[in-house]
């Protein structure tokens, strides 16, 4: 958290279940856990989605911190570090002076950093929080409220892009990427700062221009080549990046940002097509995010049919790279085959719990509505030959405790880069047709 004078924090559930381990980043500041933190949490526990875990491994947690007592006073969390206590509000809601008629679980939170801060006038008491809503509450009855911090980003606008365009570049560089080694040393580029591994450039000498990547292996920048995977042909710059790093072997994990119709998740989905010999399965998954606060309840039929409408997508990805050949070829018998023995899998990402993840191309769709805890635990199930592919819109969230600078997406670009098995491209244009690419820049 922000560096201050000693405070108290409330947590409220979300904080828990964003990040079960939020107890290790509070430094020499007291945590308050409410009761009704811990009874919400006892409906999480049961399950095998993200959530559940998160539930389940914080109150496993506390166990251990407790030890078999929670003393008034709190229990030390360790050697510099402040105090953790279990408080409930001893008026309930009525010590918010009638403010609240409902007696909600978030009203008791409230109440409980309430009564804390009439205890203790002169120290600072703050109301954690991912609920926007709660948080305008709290300081609308006069308590201090913020977001759960830890693993925002800075400034989403100046995330990583992945690429750079480079202009003034000397017509021998220009020549020497067209030519065998296809390679040029960096020096000869006037590049605005040092190159980073896995990094994409367009380089342009009036008329002429050319594509390189900065290797890992030798640190030359190599010419980029527009290659087609599965009958994908790129349209971009951008794309041609995205590709040549969906298919470099030696690029272990790739993300893809862009808004809708830059064609994250068809490059992803054909490149995973292009190298099915390569890899013993192929899963294309996303997170399942009820929108308008519809929960999944909601829908009619049996599970299958209430995930179907959040499958659409992928589906109708699959079924334009189908659509590039006959329907006779053997290309377009050859997808259907693959999706009817299991070698092609699009599921929810709650389902691959338990799966092996050896040489598996692994693409996470929507991965903005991932938080950074989540995107850790996809990632760290890796086996051996595995390859990642995470794509999303950073700035189209559909989860109401998510942002453009916590959601997983942005945090995995923020940390991974300059790493040498890691790539990530940002897609600036749409090429779904003009009318989307119209209503994506101007609605």
């Amino acid at each position: 958290m922000t560096n201050r004078e000693k405070s108290t924090f409330v947590l409220d559930t979300n904080v828990v279940l964003h990040d079960y381990q939020c107890l290790d980043h509070f430094q020499e500041h007291d945590v308050v856990i409410p009761i009704t933190v811990l009874e919400e949490l006892d409906s999480f526990k049961k399950g095998n989605d993200s959530i559940n875990f998160s539930a389940r491994s914080f109150i496993r947690q506390l166990d251990s911190l407790a030890d078999g007592g929670l003393p008034p006073e709190g229990i030390p969390l360790g050697e510099g570090r402040g105090r953790l206590l279990v408080r409930h509000a001893l008026k309930g809601i009525e010590s918010l002076n009638g403010i609240f008629t409902e007696d909600t679980p978030d009203h008791r939170i409230i109440a409980v950093a309430s009564e804390l801060q009439k205890e203790m006038p002169n120290e600072n008491v703050v109301l954690i929080s991912k609920d926007i809503n709660l948080r305008m509450k709290a300081l609308a009855v006069g308590l201090s409220a913020e977001d759960y911090i830890t693993d925002k980003i800075d400034c989403p606008d100046d995330l990583y892009a992945g690429s750079a365009l480079i202009e003034g570049v000397s017509e021998n560089a220009i020549s020497a990427l067209y030519e065998q080694p296809y390679a040029v040393e960096p020096e000869l580029v006037p590049l605005s700062e040092e190159p980073i591994a896995n990094q994409f450039y367009i380089l342009r000498n009036g008329s002429r221009s050319a594509l390189a990547c900065q290797s890992t292996t030798d640190n030359l920048l190599h010419r980029v080549r527009k290659c087609r995977a599965f009958g994908i042909d790129p349209r971009n710059a951008e794309q041609a990046f995205a590709l040549h790093a969906l298919l470099d072997p030696d690029i272990q994990l790739v993300t893809l940002t862009g808004k809708a119709g830059t064609g994250k998740t068809l490059l992803a989905l054909a490149a995973s097509l292009e190298l099915r010999k390569k890899y013993r399965q192929l899963y294309l998954a996303r997170p399942v995010v009820p929108l308008s606060n519809r929960d999944m309840g909601f829908l009619p039929g049996d599970i299958q049919s209430k995930l179907d409408p959040y499958m659409h997508p992928l589906w109708d990805n699959l079924g334009v790279i189908r659509n590039k050949y006959a329907r006779d070829s053997g290309e377009h018998q050859l997808v259907q085959d693959m999706v009817d023995s299991e070698k092609l899998i699009i599921t929810p990402l709650a389902y691959i719990r338990g799966r092996s993840l050896e040489k598996v191309f692994f693409i996470v769709d929507e991965a903005q509505n991932l938080t950074p805890h989540e995107v850790k635990t996809i990632i760290t199930r890796a086996g051996e030959g595995t390859k990642f592919v995470f794509t999303g819109d950073i700035y189209q969230i559909d989860t109401p405790y998510l942002d453009s600078r916590s959601n997983g997406l942005a945090y995995l670009v923020s940390r991974m880069k300059g790493q040498s098995i890691y790539g990530h491209i940002n897609l600036v244009r749409g090429e779904r047709s003009k009318l989307a690419e119209l209503a994506s820049d101007i609605l």
